[in-house]
């Protein structure tokens, strides 16, 4: 389906992509993996088209579709969700989001207005009937109603969650053959990441995406590509498989790359020998030390891992933390309702939710930063706070990279107490992976990746015996998570995580604080996997980080997939549906017919004739629905 030869793309310095080759069959889902920086963003908009390589080739197959779904939401969609999903058809989904606007329009017209808008509907209803306009809406409407989308709702007012979800219904409606997603679950909430993921799982078309969610990567991945110093290479099966594989790639490396070096040592000292060695030299030798230097110079070595630590700050009193059947509201709406909750020194807590339930502002109350409606609040003795923002708001992207950290001082002071010492500024950005130059640029042209990791820069420059993250694991690449991980199992002061991160959770917490509904907050032993054992009415029981949830009510619900066998009457349904909706396309170009004749002649009955035609496409669109629904399950 897709296949790039020898792709070179550079920014200054060494190449991003150096010479990378790959291959995407039919029904893959390949994920891309590596370090921020590495180029895997820059990789998907090469093959969307977005981004020009300075050498090597795209080859696609013919007549292949390629559609992407962005890691940004895009601040120039407008228009209401049916129109940002139609959007993805290019001019003839305006079409047809102009064509629906002008149709709620004639619903609410004065009678004076009436001529000029039945006059531009039938000039957008030519244009469709021109452009193979009525399927395709049939599609939108399916995509709307399949991502349980409110096709008629401004996008602009929609949750993060939704306008992601209405972003993949953009890509859907190009039908394509190659889906590109770039972290695809940031900003999502779980019910939300476990529907697209399940809905990922019932898509049939290739798929190439780039995510840190190791739960929504094992659960999808069929194949990885890692992107390593320039380099692609290809690691078939899961992502467990690709972590044996690669331990055992490094190791065999390492051995590699110690006995190069052993050699080439050896011929150094064999080149400095006196006059007498060098009557005798064997030129031949001579030149495979001279390749041996060349490839030493060569030689990319691999980026070190991240080493921060926390400084950690005295003890904190027992009781960091007590709420006594407390209660937030805010402009009417209850968000906290009698929560009782005991936060102890040591606790490692996860806090989980839907996207506005109230997580953030319950770690504003808990810290004092805000006052209940009622209840009461109590906070313990020598708390010192360390805070990650999700929002980045700590960092002045105006500002070089170095001056973000310990209020822009030359020097960090590392450990606490007796154990204190001066690190330079650079000296301690490079051990979270910047380079002196990236350290000396300004802080908004870094990736998502990068400010996190200076944001836990920032974090870790003060001590701190309680530790509060807000959706600290977006954006950051998967070993960065692995080491931010160990560094809380080890941290003996208290941590307060909200995530959406579902292997974080099971890694990290010892209790999740849930968000049920209604205001209600519920206290649970154990991460993400045992709060869905435990939560009332589960329907999940299962040991792995990623597992299809049960949705709540009123929360997303899983996508339209396969489930159970058809029985004999939904095969006698399936067997029918074809001759009814060709008998109701029937019924919809003769009712079209009747609509074009009454243009401009008796414009009350043209309305009427409207509204017939559009109950029509409403109920011929719910018959599409119905039909790849049993189709899936054949």
């Amino acid at each position: 389906m897709l296949t790039l030869k020898n792709i070179v793309l550079r920014f200054g310095g060494p190449p991003l992509l150096d010479k990378v080759s790959l291959v995407v069959e039919r029904g893959e889902r390949v994920c891309v993996l590596g370090r921020n920086g590495e180029g895997k963003s820059t990789l998907l908009r090469v093959i969307s088209g977005a981004q020009i390589a300075d050498d090597g080739e795209v080859i696609k197959a013919p007549g292949m579709r390629v559609a992407e779904m962005p890691q940004d939401i895009p601040k120039t969609l407008v228009g209401t969700v049916r129109d940002v999903v139609a959007s993805g058809l290019g001019k003839i989904g305006q079409v047809l989001a102009d064509y629906h606007h002008v149709l709620t329009d004639i619903e609410h017209a004065a009678p004076e207005k009436m001529d000029a808008l039945m006059t531009k509907l039938g000039h957008l209803q030519s244009q469709l009937d021109n452009g193979d306009g009525w399927s395709l809406d049939a599609r939108v409407e399916a995509i709307v109603t399949k991502l349980e989308l409110p096709g008629d709702t401004p996008f602009d007012s929609l949750s993060g969650g939704y306008k992601r979800r209405a972003l993949l219904g953009k890509a859907l409606a190009l039908e394509p053959d190659l889906l590109l997603l770039d972290e695809p679950t940031n900003h999502l909430d779980l019910e939300s990441i476990a529907w697209i993921e399940e809905f990922l799982k019932a898509w049939d078309g290739a798929l190439l995406f780039i995510t840190h969610d190791r739960a929504f990567l094992r659960a999808l991945a069929t194949r990885i590509i890692e992107l390593d110093r320039g380099q692609a290479s290809s690691w078939p099966g899961d992502y467990d498989k690709y972590l044996r594989r690669k331990e055992e790639r490094a190791a065999i490396e390492a051995k590699t790359l110690f006995e190069f070096d052993k050699k080439m040592a050896q011929e150094e000292v064999w080149i400095r020998k006196g006059v007498q060695a060098r009557r005798t030299r064997d030129m031949g030798r001579v030149g495979r030390l001279m390749e041996m230097r060349r490839q030493y110079s060569d030689r990319r070595n691999q980026i070190g891992k991240a080493e921060f630590s926390v400084l950690e700050a005295v003890a904190s009193g027992k009781l960091v933390a007590e709420a006594k059947k407390v209660s937030y509201s805010i402009d009417g709406r209850v968000l906290l309702k009698d929560v009782n909750l005991n936060v102890i020194r040591g606790d490692k807590i996860g806090i989980v939710g839907p996207n506005g339930a109230g997580k953030t502002t319950l770690l504003n109350l808990l810290l004092g930063r805000l006052q209940p409606t009622t209840g009461d609040l109590k906070t313990g003795t020598n708390i010192e706070v360390a805070w990650f923002d999700q929002m980045r708001s700590a960092l002045d992207p105006d500002k070089p990279v170095w001056e973000n950290i310990a209020g822009g001082k030359e020097f960090v002071t590392v450990g606490y107490g007796e154990n204190a010492k001066q690190k330079h500024v650079m000296g301690y950005l490079q051990e979270f992976l910047f380079t002196p130059d990236r350290a000396r640029s300004p802080t908004r042209v870094l990736s998502g990746g990068e400010r996190s990791r200076l944001l836990l820069a920032q974090l870790f420059s003060e001590p701190a015996n309680l530790l509060v993250l807000d959706e600290p694991t977006n954006d950051l690449d998967v070993e960065t998570l692995d080491l931010l991980e160990e560094l809380l199992l080890d941290f003996g002061g208290t941590v307060l995580v909200v995530s959406h991160d579902r292997a974080f959770l099971d890694n990290v917490a010892t209790r999740t604080i849930a968000f049920e509904g209604n205001g209600r907050v519920a206290d649970y032993v154990g991460g993400y996997t045992d709060w869905l054992k435990q939560r009332p009415g589960a329907k999940v029981v299962t040991s792995k980080p990623g597992a299809k949830s049960a949705g709540s009510s009123g929360g997303p619900k899983p996508a339209v997939a396969a489930g159970p066998a058809l029985n004999s009457k939904e095969k006698r349904e399936l067997e029918g549906l074809p001759a009814q909706i060709e008998k109701m396309e029937t019924e919809q170009t003769l009712i079209g017919g009747q609509l074009a004749d009454l243009y401009g002649k008796d414009q009350a009955k043209a309305a009427l004739t409207q509204k017939k035609l559009n109950a029509l496409q409403a109920d011929l669109n719910a018959l599409y629905v119905r039909w790849e629904s049993l189709e899936a399950r054949k």
